[in-house]
């Protein structure tokens, strides 16, 4: 009970928009794609935060227990952006998408060498700290339709079950993947249009592609 005391009088609201500020803005505005909304999300969090840190029982650091609130704030506007009627519209899909494997011989189900996933230069641990590739992922991730960059953000960046995902966006498994499938060939061939990759492999054996639910 003292150390819990203890920690709500280290909690400081006032600092809070100083320290953080910044920080769950971006948060937010990764995921939200909207200036205007991740500035009332911020401004929500901060006003739920104030009404119950006393109620901070110090498990977490006070940077990560105001992120737990606000990812709560994304998804509950996720669910209201969810209910809207043309939200639930499925992105239509490329036509060429099934063109993208061989559909006889003994290759059949592999990848189109001229259509295959390209490699990427350098290495993959030192691309993913790159600020440049990161500034490039996002700007990528925002060209997807609303609903496909949403449900990429859920699963791929948040870590939400299929289950939960489904919950959120009222849509079924079968839509879900879908979504997922289209977003992850969209952001894959956005990202090959940048300078990430480099030359074709030179043995495209990269067979089926699964999408992960």
């Amino acid at each position: 009970m003292e150390s819990v005391t203890k920690t709500q009088q280290e909690l400081d609201p006032g600092r809070w928009l100083d320290r953080y500020g910044d920080y769950l803005y971006r948060y937010a505005l990764v995921r939200v794609r909207d200036p205007e909304v991740a500035e009332d999300l911020l401004q929500e969090t901060l006003l739920a935060a104030i009404g119950a840190y006393r109620s901070h029982a110090g498990r977490s650091s006070e940077r990560a227990w105001l992120v737990g609130i606000l990812k709560h704030k994304v998804i509950d506007y996720f669910r209201r952006l969810a209910r809207n009627a043309e939200f639930q519209l499925i992105p239509e899909g490329d036509d060429d998408e099934t063109e993208a494997f061989e559909t006889s011989g003994p290759w059949r189900g592999y990848w189109r060498e001229d259509r295959a996933p390209v490699s990427w230069r350098g290495y993959a641990g030192q691309t993913f700290e790159s600020r440049e590739f990161w500034e490039t992922f996002e700007d990528c991730l925002s060209q997807l339709p609303r609903q496909m960059c949403i449900a990429f953000t859920l699963r791929e960046i948040d870590g939400l079950t299929s289950h939960e995902i489904c919950e959120i966006l009222s849509v079924t498994p079968n839509n879900l993947w879908v979504l997922l499938h289209r977003g992850r060939n969209k952001l894959r061939h956005l990202l090959e249009d940048r300078t990430w990759t480099g030359s074709v492999p030179p043995a495209v054996a990269g067979g089926y592609v699964v999408d992960r639910l």
